[in-house]
């Protein structure tokens, strides 16, 4: 077995986010009319949180998944305290499931994620239509130690297990018309609360859809994720397969895809549409440009420590990955194209 490690500098003892930092996108969605009523943000959903890490949540651990065999090539492991299983597998954002960062661990368990079909169409010589299970058995799988930051100021350290997203792209034959790359999640109200209410799924136009340009997505960094800790991704995490992009917020890193499309016009993106001014295009991590409601320049490490007496670690450019992704933005005014 090999094994993968980035530079990257160090980060500070596990930390937990306030209740009110990880709300602050509920109270933008119920400000804009969209469904997240008082029960959303009542005691119950208090309560969920304060007991997330308590023993009783053990049951709501990671569903359906087995073991993977991969490498760990040296340039992906960086000195970095990595978040325990435990906790990024029961803090988590897929409003698919619901908006509490709870909800995703506790309705996605019944989740199918078999069989699995991902199209990878549009600007392409080969359009494919891939058997991700099948697929999967076929590929050189490396690990990955991202830096994982969330647009609501917090962060998270996760091993990763999946292959460059951009030996799907170019296996496919972009033609000279594609410019961009555009990304779509499963929809399946049956299966899915939050898109069968939008109570439940906060209002969001579903399917969920992000985008990338294409040199983005042909970045090294890039990864098409199948799992993380060793095993297949577990439902709530996006299984079978999501997008991880270290640079950038969390909202990027679609979840249970079922498209790749490539094409020659920006393609839409969910939280974008929802609030353009708040949510941009590019959501590269940047400490210098705060969010419209909040600083973006500090986060707090998700830890099993609880949320009183955390404090909170500078958040660096590009998430820490300046060296590597930097030339990608070269002449562009990144508070415009945030």
């Amino acid at each position: 077995m090999l094994i993968k490690i980035s530079k990257s500098s160090t980060i500070g003892e596990h930390q937990v986010t306030p209740e009110a930092v990880y709300q602050q996108r509920r109270q933008l969605i119920k400000g804009l009319g969209l469904g997240l009523g008082a029960a959303a943000l009542s005691g119950s959903a208090n309560a969920s949180l304060f007991g997330l890490f308590d023993d009783k949540d053990d049951a709501a651990g990671p569903a359906t998944t087995r073991p993977l065999e991969f490498s760990r090539p040296a340039g992906y492991r960086p000195e970095l305290p990595l978040t325990t299983e435990k906790v990024a597998t029961s803090y988590n954002n897929f409003y698919e499931f619901g908006t509490d960062k709870s909800d995703p661990a506790r309705h996605a368990q019944q989740f199918k994620s078999r069989p699995w079909t991902l199209a990878i169409e549009g600007e392409v010589n080969k359009p494919q239509t891939l058997d991700v299970w099948a697929w999967l058995e076929r590929q050189q799988l490396e690990e990955r130690i991202y830096r994982h930051r969330c647009v609501e100021a917090w962060s998270m350290v996760i091993p990763w297990l999946g292959v460059p997203l951009a030996d799907i792209i170019r296996a496919a034959e972009p033609t000279s018309r594609a410019r961009y790359v555009a990304f779509e999640t499963l929809y399946d109200p049956e299966q899915m609360r939050g898109q069968a209410s939008r109570y439940v799924g906060g209002g969001i136009d579903y399917p969920y859809v992000e985008g990338l340009r294409l040199d983005e997505a042909l970045h090294p960094l890039a990864l098409l994720t199948v799992g993380m800790y060793g095993k297949t991704l577990p439902p709530q995490n996006g299984a079978p397969v999501r997008l991880v992009l270290p640079w950038k917020y969390g909202f990027k890193g679609i979840k249970s895809i079922v498209r790749i499309r490539l094409t020659e016009q920006q393609p839409p993106t969910t939280w974008n549409l929802l609030a353009r001014h708040e949510y941009g295009f590019y959501a590269n991590v940047n400490p210098t440009v705060d969010h419209p409601r909040w600083s973006q320049a500090s986060e707090r490490v998700i830890g099993e420590g609880g949320l009183f007496g955390s404090e909170r670690q500078p958040t660096l450019m590009f998430n820490g990955y300046q060296q590597e992704v930097a030339d990608l933005y070269r002449g562009m005014d990144l508070r415009k194209w945030f």
